[in-house]
């Protein structure tokens, strides 16, 4: 039997990362199977996730009894619990991490999505995240908002690898490449090696489909239009990706053997029943980047996924879709717009759950 769909990814440049991590995964050896069947060199994780995860089952509850002796803050509560499960994927994926020369073997942890408009609370807070826990394939995921922008750029100048999350529109990538190189500048400029840190811009791809179809619903027709725009989004903030990373400024940096941020594909799984389930991962395959998937998505794509280099095909027609979209009336810089005020909010409602989730349970277990 011949290597898996998944695995053929990576004869494209392609590196697969799970979007799941939970205590239950790590036990039961599920997460190293990804690894060897399903072709997963990383993983991510975000508040949804952990919610979905120490809210179901008992896999936290002796974890959390210890914790309860000391601890009574709900936060650092999670975080404890969070951690936990961090490290072990981490040491997990070093192997990966070390082979490959830090390309992959990564696992992702998030800031407090509470502080997406606090510049000063999100440095703080990536900075104790990556001293908590003290592995070099760790990223912290920091949103791309305005105020995450400035937080990027310091925690690389600081040699911290970062996952910089919630990309949707291609001014704001453009904004956070720039944000990478000025921190690579700045650690290179202070004596810092480049070689010590990584990045990677995550873009998520199919809610900008879902609120442009939305949109196009409300005004009626287009039909044509429909699940393109996601798509689109992603084949034209490639080009961008290479000419960013090209040209005397960046290889001033490259000689030094700093690496590119790598553009990752997120939020992958395909919401609307009608669409292909796996056409987020089909259209998007290319060199030098990063495809993180939900469960579902990696067990539907080793079914019936088509591995071909697609990435890069089409660009003349997804610059169109964007002209396209434009005339039939729906605002693309909206679109990101909302997507990205959501996007921290969504994450925000899912922390607070998460923490009161964590409420009842200590509760539960100091009762019992």
């Amino acid at each position: 039997m011949g290597a898996s769909r998944l695995h053929r990814l990576a004869d494209y440049g392609q590196s697969v990362w799970i979007d799941f991590l939970s205590r239950d995964m790590l036990r039961s050896g599920e997460l190293e199977r990804r690894m060897r069947d399903d072709a997963v060199v990383g993983v991510t994780s975000n508040p949804t996730i952990f919610q979905k995860a120490i809210s179901s089952g008992a896999a936290y509850d002796e974890q959390l009894r210890e914790v309860l002796e000391e601890e009574r803050d709900p936060k650092e509560i999670f975080l404890r619990l969070a951690i936990k499960d961090v490290e072990d994927a981490l040491d997990l994926l070093r192997p990966v991490w070390d082979e490959g020369g830090g390309q992959d073997g990564y696992v992702s942890l998030e800031v407090d999505p509470t502080l997406a408009s606090d510049t000063a609370g999100t440095i703080e807070e990536a900075q104790r995240l990556h001293e908590a826990i003290n592995r070099p394939n760790l990223f912290v995921k920091i949103p791309a908002t305005k105020a995450g922008l400035p937080a990027i750029e310091e925690m690389i100048a600081r040699g911290r690898s970062i996952n910089v999350t919630l990309i949707f529109s291609l001014e704001r990538y453009a904004e956070v490449a720039e944000a990478y190189i000025r921190g690579l500048e700045r650690l290179v400029d202070a004596g810092g090696d480049p070689r010590t840190v990584a990045s990677v811009a995550s873009f998520f791809v199919s809610r900008v489909d879902t609120e442009t179809d939305r949109r196009l619903d409300e005004i009626g027709g287009h039909d044509e239009l429909r699940g393109k725009l996601a798509i689109a989004n992603a084949k034209v903030a490639y080009p961008r990706y290479k000419e960013i990373f090209a040209g005397d400024r960046w290889e001033a940096l490259a000689t030094k053997g700093a690496t590119t941020q790598r553009c990752l594909w997120a939020s992958t799984s395909t919401k609307n029943p009608a669409y292909r389930d796996v056409m987020y991962v089909e259209e998007l395959i290319g060199p030098k980047t990063v495809n993180t998937m939900p469960e579902e998505t990696i067990e539907a794509f080793q079914d019936h996924g088509e591995v071909a280099p697609t990435l890069e095909q089409g660009i003349d027609e997804a610059n169109r879709v964007f002209e396209q979209i434009q005339q039939a009336g729906v605002d693309y810089a909206d679109v990101t717009d909302t997507l990205e005020r959501e996007g921290v909010e969504k994450f925000a409602d899912s922390f607070a759950e998460l923490l009161e989730g964590i409420r009842a349970k200590s509760g539960e277990l100091a009762a019992a």
